[in-house]
């Protein structure tokens, strides 16, 4: 299989696409969901709420922190998690910029 030659795209790009990655699995959504409705640090209570187990949960979460959408604290032997709204606010700025490209130009098909 060959390089993704992410290199080659600039940093705005890249970014982007990394977040467009975190946001394509239903579980990561359904996570981001949750966190937002409950608006306040969840611990455990996420593996309740979806059909998943914890280790499937856990790796989810791994990854929606990797591009730092949501936030994680230690409490004792549990970790905490929330949106990260600065970053949020961001990456929904960059999203809504990239979806405006395509309102200010003519359909040509």
């Amino acid at each position: 299989m060959g390089q993704s030659k992410t290199e080659k795209f600039d940093l705005e790009q890249n970014e982007l696409a990394g977040y467009a990655k975190a946001l394509a699995h239903p579980a990561r959504i359904a996570i981001l969901q949750y966190l937002i409705k409950q608006n306040s640090c969840i611990c455990g209570d996420i593996v309740d709420e979806l059909p998943l187990s914890q280790s499937t949960v856990s790796q989810h979460l791994k990854e929606l922190k990797s591009v730092n959408l949501i936030s994680g604290s230690i409490e004792g032997p549990s970790i905490c998690y929330c949106i990260n709204t600065e970053v949020w606010n961001s990456v929904k700025d960059q999203l809504n910029s990239f979806f405006e490209t395509l309102a200010v130009k003519n359909n040509c098909c």
